[in-house]
């Protein structure tokens, strides 16, 4: 099968497409037929070297997934032939950038019937990052104000419409030229952080969603009692205390796969209350350009590989 994989760190021209053994699934897994691949940040950050999650190279690259069940292993929950996305093994290698992925049934979801298969690889890992922020963390509920950082980015956009559709009333953060999408999310308010310090404009939040390693600046606007959401720290035991030490709740989130979320996810998108936002798509082959992409800063939304 053809593959992405990286030999050395470095930049979007260490990436090379392969031929590489199909893998076989194992007991409750599933072998999927990859139709799209989610590109992230964080795989930015690895390829680089930027964040060594991975060790040293070689591996592929690459989580988000969506795609049809080809095989199935002993025990696993689907049948030959279901559409299915996810994002496998996070923080461990997934080998996403690929034709095929091997993984457990439990790790993926049934792809939402109203997404294609791109729209639905541009979901798993930024949907689930948000909700278990706001939804397992900060247990976000109607009523509650709610801060969301970069709220036009990957994860940012699909938080500003879970905490929507959650009931709360969101308070974005976005550049002039963003606000209008951002609106158009359910955002509340949306203020310009290029020209507004949002530390003068908010106060008594309940809580912050910080994508943006704001975490000691984020503490000024919480409510006693209010909860910080920390997705870039939350490795920061210092932060921890410090806002515990000021009568708030800290929530260091690195998600990690979940199908029941995902099934939850895919429900509301279903349901016409969420919907990912793919901002440009690149063949499997020019993963390096998409990485280019991602790696800029300026995506709106989701940036996503197209497989077969």
């Amino acid at each position: 099968m053809r593959a992405v994989v990286q030999n050395s760190f470095g930049g979007p021209e260490v990436l090379e497409t392969v031929d590489i053994d199909r893998p076989e699934p194992l007991g409750g897994e599933v072998l999927i037929r990859v139709r799209a691949s989610g590109v992230n940040p964080v795989d930015v950050a690895v390829r680089s070297g930027a964040y060594p999650l991975l060790g040293e190279p070689s591996f592929g690259v690459g989580w988000d997934i969506s795609g049809v069940v080809e095989e199935v292993g002993p025990g696993a929950r689907f049948k030959v032939g279901d559409e299915v996305f996810g994002m496998p093994f996070f923080p461990r290698a997934a080998t996403g950038y690929a034709e095929y992925v091997a993984a457990p049934s439990r790790q993926v979801a049934r792809k939402p019937a109203s997404l294609d298969h791109v729209q639905a690889a541009a979901v798993p890992l930024a949907a689930l990052t948000a909700w278990q922020g706001l939804v397992d963390a900060a247990r976000v509920k109607a009523g509650d104000r709610v801060l969301i950082h970069r709220a036009a980015g990957g994860v940012g956009h699909f938080a500003v419409q879970i905490a929507k559709a959650r009931g709360a009333y969101v308070i974005a953060l976005a550049s002039e030229a963003r606000h209008e999408f951002v609106r158009s999310l359910g955002a509340d308010e949306v203020i310009d952080y290029r020209v507004t310090d949002f530390a003068d404009a908010v106060r008594d939040l309940d809580v912050v969603f910080d994508s943006n390693a704001q975490g000691s600046r984020s503490l000024s606007v919480l409510r006693p009692g209010g909860t910080l959401v920390s997705i870039m720290e939350h490795w920061n035991q210092e932060l921890a205390a410090e806002v515990e030490a000021a009568g708030r709740h800290f929530a260091g989130v690195s998600v990690e796969p979940d199908y029941a979320s995902l099934e939850a996810i895919a429900a509301l998108i279903d349901a016409g209350r969420i919907r990912p936002h793919v901002q440009e798509t690149f063949p499997l082959e020019e993963a390096g350009k998409a990485h280019e992409l991602v790696g800029s800063g300026r995506v709106q939304g989701k940036v996503v590989l197209t497989v077969g």
